[in-house]
């Protein structure tokens, strides 16, 4: 989604609608996946979602038509250890926020509005409560923020969790904590063996590195350009950027729909 389909301001490119009618005429799947909540996945599709496959919170919640199809919960004393490795680091003076993701909500305990602000954008169901670690929830991953650069700032503290789990950076201000299992590949190649979809079949676009795994999956793996070097390096192809409404252009043209197909 973001530094992907939609652009710098977070705007959908034109044409979408019109794109996503084409793609089901062929039969094409078209699924967003992305770090997003599955409830703002759902929003940001309003009136396209009906029959989309929704691969959320990076893979760790699967969704289609509001029916679960997989997810890979992250054990709660994990979670509770990663929300007191914040603390500290807060407490040190590092200007960083934890969500606690779940499949129904997400939970914050900070309530300045730059933070929350941050939150909303990504988290449409969202709650303020006393304890992140005392939450009723399946959760799927723990998110945290950072007003710096997390790969400088927050990255390096979280060294001890990788060596079990996956510490993903998603953006400059974002990392997730989640099950090594979670990834958007690992979801996407679920996908495929249930759908019968094989990665030949298969066009998958990526900016951060958290889609990675997700290029993998797929022999039309796109990069966009502007993207991680990381990403760039892995991808066997590179699109437009995510400015220059990339993604349907470069579908547009590799299913050959003619030069109107992605205005």
């Amino acid at each position: 989604m973001d530094g992907t389909l939609l652009d710098d301001d977070k705007r959908p490119p034109e044409g979408l609608k019109d794109m996503l009618g084409l793609l089901r005429e062929r039969g094409i799947l078209f699924s967003p996946a992305s770090g997003r909540q599955y409830a703002t996945l759902e929003r940001d599709f309003t009136g396209l979602a009906d029959g989309m496959v929704f691969i959320a919170e990076n893979g760790t919640y699967v969704v289609r038509d509001g029916r679960e199809l997989s997810s890979d919960p992250l054990d709660p004393a994990v979670a509770a250890e990663v929300v007191h490795t914040v603390r500290r680091l807060a407490a040190a003076g590092v200007d960083v926020g934890v969500v606690v993701c779940g499949k129904r909500s997400a939970y914050v305990e900070q309530t300045d509005e730059p933070f929350l602000a941050e939150v909303r954008r990504y988290y449409l169901r969202n709650e303020i409560v006393e304890d992140v670690t005392a939450v009723d929830d399946d959760i799927i991953k723990v998110a945290l923020y950072s007003f710096g650069s997390v790969e400088r700032t927050v990255a390096p503290a979280l060294a001890a969790f990788a060596e079990a789990h996956q510490v993903v950076v998603s953006g400059e201000h974002w990392v997730d904590i989640m099950n090594r299992t979670a990834n958007k590949g690992a979801a996407l190649r679920r996908l495929q063996g249930e759908l019968g979809i094989t990665p030949a079949q298969t066009m998958v676009f990526g900016d951060y590195l958290n889609d990675l795994e997700m290029l993998d999956a797929a022999e039309w793996s796109f990069a966009m350009t502007g993207a991680h070097p990381d990403v760039i390096r892995r991808a066997r192809h590179l699109a437009p950027s995510n400015n220059d409404n990339g993604v349907l252009r470069t579908i547009a043209r590799v299913l050959d729909l003619g030069p109107d197909a992605a205005r």
